[in-house]
């Protein structure tokens, strides 16, 4: 007997099989179109969809896992282990079916090898799903929520297996052919009948039981956790490969804030609880994760669109939805856009530019905008910066320097260094620029400033949502850039850096496409490490202590430099650089941006720049350096509260290269 697959075999009233899989299929697309419907509704964006770049994503991070297992490997494995049998099952489902419609091919050693490799994956699968709830219910991972769905649907795929497992087993039993042992584990199962002709009724129940149970799985995965099957691998193909401003190239009719990629973003989380776990704010004890904004993002869109959400049991559901999560929009706030969410999610939802876009939406409303942080927009508005009600003193900082102003002379300078808002006005940030003005000096470059002609970034504008304020304060500086036929730019912050070469350009090319944006944007840490490297930096005095380096979120992980601040302290002898725990790309925010700097405090358990201090302190380094007026200006505060100020000094960069160079500061 040449071994074969034997297709319905004692299953009467087929026909049945075929209707009940029809309306399962019927009710998938229902949900599945109800999702493309909501997606819709988002702005439209212009360029080509087309990426080999997403093919390959889709193949890295969705079939191989690669950013699953980053960090977590039980994790990665577990899910290598569902993913891989889920797609392997339903693969051989198909070939079953195209082995019974189209073409009879599972026949000899052909079937008894895929009769083996359904058993390998069917324990596969078992053994992930096992492992979940092991983790989930008693391993207990904190970042792991604990929801009847997160216990309903392993366990409804495990009976699913199971129920796979005893069909084949009471077929072996009745029939009983010599190639059982192929089908290993159900060969093994058949011992559970002694009676071959007995196992036939048990055979029809289980089948029957198994194929309803698999129906019906399949028309609950749109409505529930496991859409992420579909919206995953099309969030990861339509991943930027790039920032962008606003997200913004083209119109809603609703007046959506958010991009129709964004919502599929949205719809692809499966809260696996890794941006909450390596959130700042949550961190803190503050009243916010990023996987509830999601969440509470993705019910408000569903809440608005959903195209049946005039029926009157569908609008409560979705209005029980959003009560259950209780979630406020007043928490978007909480945000301080660091990207440490981003860097941890397997499918790289961009959780902050969602956030700015709703914050653009509440800013457009004129509700829910914190009272301080309203002050702040006003002084902007007015006076062109955030911090005085004055624009007169931008300037003090140079007062006893030799600091040329480009904006009133005729003379041609090689480069141009934007100071910045809080590095100008901050009392402790001005130290910055007043180093930084010295070392340009002593290695003898050609530079000069805007004077008190320099306008506001836009930066902070651009973080609370003010979309408006960020394009006038965005034009004005391009203007004057254009003006003065400014060619290189250096700056202090790492935000105005960011704004300048990832949200400008955009926008720029847009407005004046005849007119490209010809600028050469750098922090002025990358500018630091070019004179290192050509040996216009030369240090001589021995600098014995230990320091460490605090990698600031808008110039790490939003622009991936992390080695020219390094290398200009690994530069300097006799300086010991050590790393605290958290560094680089997963590095901790101080707590000062996404315009949290220009808020009241919220209230949590402890501060982010106090976290990141007391670590600082578990290094040993008697020296803190770091490359971000806000971060100076957050992690001084934080040395005051935490009472650490005479074992740890605070510095910025620019500084420690002053002290460095034997240069005194006046």
């Amino acid at each position: 007997m040449i071994p074969s697959r034997i297709h319905y075999w004692h299953i009467n009233h087929v026909w049945l099989f075929y209707i009940l899989a029809v309306l399962s299929l019927a009710v998938f697309c229902i949900g599945v179109i109800i999702h493309l419907k909501i997606w819709m509704r988002g702005i439209r964006e212009g360029g080509q969809v087309s990426s080999s770049r997403g093919i390959f994503r889709i193949f890295m991070d969705g079939l191989l896992g690669r950013r699953i297992f980053k960090n977590d490997l039980q994790a990665g494995s577990m899910h290598a282990l569902i993913s891989w049998g889920f797609l392997g099952l339903f693969l051989g489902t198909v070939a079953i079916s195209i082995d019974y419609w189209i073409i009879h091919f599972l026949e000899g050693s052909i079937y008894l090898w895929f009769s083996a490799c359904l058993e390998i994956l069917g324990l596969m699968i078992t053994a992930g799903l096992l492992w979940a709830l092991f983790r989930r219910y008693v391993q207990r991972v904190k970042r792991l929520e604990r929801r009847p769905e997160d216990l309903l649907l392993p366990v409804w795929l495990l009976i699913i297996a199971f129920t796979g497992f005893l069909v084949e087993g009471a077929r072996l039993s009745s029939q009983q052919p010599a190639f059982a042992s192929w089908s290993f584990v159900g060969s093994w199962l058949s011992n559970l009948w002694t009676d071959s002709e007995g196992a036939i009724p048990d055979y029809l129940v289980l089948w029957w039981s198994h194929a309803l149970l698999s129906l019906s799985f399949i028309t609950y995965i749109p409505f529930s956790k496991l859409f992420h099957i579909l919206a995953a691998p099309t969030s990861l193909y339509l991943v930027k490969d790039s920032p962008q401003l606003f997200s913004m190239d083209g119109d809603s009719k609703d007046g959506e804030p958010l991009s129709w990629r964004e919502m599929i973003f949205l719809d692809a989380c499966t809260r696996c609880g890794r941006c909450a776990e390596v959130c700042p704010s949550t961190s803190a004890g503050e009243n916010f994760a990023p996987r509830n904004f999601i969440i509470w993002a993705r019910e408000n869109l569903r809440m608005k669109y959903h195209p049946l959400r005039e029926i009157e049991a569908v609008k409560k559901h979705l209005e029980k939805g959003l009560r259950d999560l209780e979630f406020s929009m007043e928490k978007v706030w909480h945000c301080t856009t660091c990207a440490a969410c981003l860097e941890v999610c397997p499918i790289y939802i961009a959780t902050p530019e969602t956030i700015q876009n709703t914050r653009t939406e509440i800013v457009e409303e004129g509700e829910d905008v914190p009272s301080l942080l309203f002050q702040i927009l006003e002084r902007l508005d007015k006076y062109d910066n955030p911090v005085e009600n004055s624009s007169r003193n931008r300037w003090k900082w140079s007062q006893d320097l030799d600091v040329p102003d480009i904006t009133s002379s005729e003379e041609t300078y090689d480069l141009c260094y934007f100071v910045g808002c809080t590095t100008s006005l901050d009392n402790r940030a001005r130290e910055i620029a007043r180093s930084f003005t010295k070392i340009l000096n002593h290695a003898g470059i050609s530079f000069g400033t805007l004077g008190a002609s320099e306008p506001c970034c836009g930066d902070i504008a651009r973080r609370v949502g003010e979309k408006g304020l960020f394009e006038e304060k965005m034009e004005t500086c391009l203007d004057l850039l254009r003006d003065h036929h400014i060619a290189n730019v250096v700056t202090s912050s790492p935000h105005c850096f960011h704004t300048f070469r990832n949200e400008y350009p955009p926008y720029d090319a847009k407005m004046h496409p005849e007119e490209p944006l010809n600028i050469h944007f750098r922090h002025y840490s990358e500018f630091l490490s070019e004179l290192v490297e050509s040996s216009s930096l030369s240090f001589k005095v021995p600098f014995n202590t230990r320091v460490t380096y605090h990698d600031p979120c808008y110039l790490g992980r939003h622009n991936r430099i992390f080695e020219a601040p390094r290398k200009v302290l690994k530069s300097i002898p006799g300086l010991e650089l050590v790393e605290m725990v958290h560094s680089r790309e997963n590095s901790l925010c101080c707590g000062g941006g996404g315009g949290r700097m220009w808020q009241d405090e919220f209230n949590g358990e402890i501060k982010m720049s106090e976290i990141r201090i007391r670590e600082t302190a578990d290094t040993g380094a008697s020296i803190l350096i770091t490359a971000c007026p806000l971060c100076l200006i957050m992690l001084d505060d934080a040395r005051k509260t935490a009472s650490l100020e005479d074992p740890i000094e605070l510095m910025d960069l620019n500084e420690m290269v002053v002290r460095a160079l034997g240069l005194v500061s006046k």
